[in-house]
């Protein structure tokens, strides 16, 4: 943990679908187990609701290091879709969430949003495309001083820049400041032969981490060596957050609480 910004926990459900009781719940007991964040899916909210949200986090000493992005693709919206009036809407989603992201101090994720095969079959078509979005987006973010971090996510959820590798040569095509890479642990262990050296890869690039297990469940059950990955985070000066993801844990209490201290026990 020397010299990162600490670990926060993703909370999968949608903030509105939770409801604002049992989301507030979350929080209380992310501070208690000694989270410092609270990563959102960021879909669009009332902005009173969002009022509530910054309030009840900083009751707690929360922070969101970061805004998923990836629900909007269950509304059609999508980076590479042949349809131009699709891939303008996802554009303009991703550039009006801005102003939150920047409120609320934290990164934007996108990675579901590039879109699937079955959106674009050719992939140099698709690449082209997505890559025309995120530099529209990027952009934006960088007059409204965001970073914006692409993840790479594994060949069976999206259908492009699934390596570290492949989305390190898609932000220097972009050229934009804003636009950042990040590592996902259960990404990079099924697209890459290390957990390692793709963190080496990003060196002082990277700007977010999420931690989740090779079978998405309880840490320390599957074959994710996080000790080798928080001492290369470590060796490569990395002071941004590590994000928590255990979606396929028996619930979200359970999760929280078996995460920590398994992290803590391995980076002892």
């Amino acid at each position: 943990m020397e010299g990162m910004a600490g670990y926060s926990f993703i909370v999968i459900e949608r903030p509105a679908d939770l409801g604002e009781a049992e989301l507030f719940s979350r929080f209380r007991l992310l501070a208690e187990l000694g989270y410092g964040g609270a990563e959102l899916n960021l879909t669009p909210l009332d902005p009173r609701f969002v009022d509530r949200i910054e309030r009840a986090l900083s009751d707690h000493g929360l922070v969101v290091p970061s805004f998923l992005t990836g629900e909007a693709y269950a509304e059609g919206l999508c980076l590479c879709s042949p349809d131009a009036a699709i891939r303008k809407a996802t554009v303009d989603r991703l550039v009006g969430y801005l102003p939150i992201v920047r409120r609320f101090g934290a990164a934007m994720v996108v990675g579901l949003l590039q879109g699937k095969n079955s959106d674009e079959p050719d992939t140099r078509v698709a690449v082209a495309r997505i890559e025309e979005g995120l530099k529209r987006v990027a952009d934006a973010a960088g007059a409204a001083g965001v970073d914006v971090v692409v993840e790479p996510v594994n060949h069976l959820q999206v259908g492009f820049h699934h390596s570290v590798a492949e989305v390190l040569a898609l932000i220097s095509r972009v050229g934009s400041q804003a636009l950042r890479p990040m590592v996902d642990t259960l990404h990079m262990n099924i697209e890459e032969a290390s957990l390692t050296e793709p963190i080496r890869a990003c060196g002082a690039a990277l700007r977010h981490v999420h931690l989740c297990e090779s079978h998405g469940g309880t840490f320390g059950t599957g074959r994710v060596d996080f000790a080798a990955v928080l001492k290369t985070l470590r060796e490569v000066g990395y002071r941004g957050w590590c994000s928590v993801k255990a979606y396929r844990a028996p619930g979200f209490a359970a999760a929280a609480r078996t995460s920590i201290e398994y992290l803590r026990n391995v980076s002892a």
